[in-house]
């Protein structure tokens, strides 16, 4: 995993132990029990749900972890509190996430794993950071930004 420059963090990825050590660098920067709103965004396969697992496993989770593209929601509690992992590429109307009592997992102190923000535009916050996946011939290329400034404390502490 390399960093070419702090400014722009911009990062690859080779295999799945980098993108967990990758995931665990960021779940460390929001360890504090602070709470965060994470976007995920990458094509199918891009190594989403593999970047959650990592994060999980960094803050201590030893249960299985799976994508919850049918479920929606997968529920994590952890040592500092509660981590949601949302998959909303089923989602065909963002106004069925108030169906869903989305805005209640937003909680202070919690922490949001959102793959596919773009299906739910209109009804989610602001994503303290974003993590782009894609695909390279070798591996993959992160792009992590920051939208707030819990999200440039995170990047920060990374």
């Amino acid at each position: 995993m390399t960093m070419p420059d702090k400014r722009n963090p911009l990062f690859f990825i080779a295999n799945e132990t980098a993108m967990h050590a990758f995931a665990a660098r960021i779940a460390d920067a929001c360890a504090d029990g602070v709470g965060a709103v994470i976007f995920l965004q990458g094509e199918l396969g891009a190594g989403k749900t593999t970047f959650v697992r990592g994060f999980l496993q960094a803050l201590g989770y030893r249960g299985h972890v799976k994508s919850p593209t049918y479920t929606l929601l997968e529920p994590y509690e952890i040592e500092i509190g509660a981590v949601y992992h949302f998959d909303l590429y089923r989602i065909a109307d963002p106004a069925e996430l108030e169906y869903m009592g989305l805005r209640d997992y937003f909680a202070p102190g919690n922490i949001i794993l959102l793959e596919w923000p773009s299906c739910g535009a209109g009804m989610l916050p602001t994503a303290d950071i974003t993590v782009q996946i894609d695909f390279t011939d070798s591996g993959r290329l992160v792009a992590v930004s920051a939208q707030t400034v819990r999200g440039e404390d995170m990047l920060q502490k990374m």
